[in-house]
């Protein structure tokens, strides 16, 4: 009798992993199942058996981005907003497919806010992703519609902007980045003096 094939979590990584670099290089539209499965050492029907279509598997992609830079932010979080800007970048500039990817709008659309089948609230990449800064500029513990964060996006799109021009390489090539991500850094702090 034939073993069942098993798929695992650490298949489910390989194959997030494969998917990441494959988008990065040839967009969400253009990487086909069958590459990533090559990639991965593994079937098609291992893809389907853990994802269900391309399409899950692009926002399995951008989820498990949102989670790893989320385990970032809160692992720089006590080191207050230097370090969560600091962290950001450092992220950023080590995953910068995924990076680009989780902000590309590949999971535009899904509802904020969703109960799992026991009606659990199912978590929401990126709103986790963003409440170590909100934490930091507004005492929150949690991200919802109860919470201004105002404050919060202002600074997350000041970060952001200069990290994705970077990643772009809009700049002279002379340009020293680290400066100027120093003094968006500085900038903020200006603001938000103690935090």
């Amino acid at each position: 009798m034939a073993r069942p094939i098993t798929h695992d979590a650490t298949l489910r990584s390989r194959l997030i992993d494969v998917a990441s670099a494959m988008i990065d290089r040839d967009g969400p539209d253009r990487f086909s199942v069958r590459e990533v499965a090559g990639g991965a050492g593994t079937s098609t029907s291992a893809v389907y058996s853990l994802f269900g279509s391309k399409a899950e598997l692009i926002t399995a992609v951008v989820a498990d981005s949102f989670a790893s830079f989320a385990r970032a932010q809160r692992e720089a979080e006590p080191g207050g907003l230097r370090a969560l800007g600091e962290a950001y970048r450092a992220w950023a500039l080590r995953h910068p497919d995924r990076y680009r990817l989780m902000f590309s709008g590949a999971i535009a659309g899904a509802p904020h806010g969703a109960t799992s089948a026991d009606g659990d609230p199912e978590p929401d990449p990126e709103l986790d992703a963003l409440l170590p800064l909100a934490r930091t500029l507004t005492g929150a513990d949690r991200v919802d519609e109860g919470v201004d964060l105002r404050s919060t996006l202002a600074v997350w799109a000041q970060v952001h902007g200069a990290v994705s021009l970077e990643l772009a390489r809009v700049a002279p090539p002379w340009i020293d980045t680290d400066a100027v991500y120093a003094a968006v850094l500085d900038a903020i702090a200006a603001v938000h003096p103690g935090r």
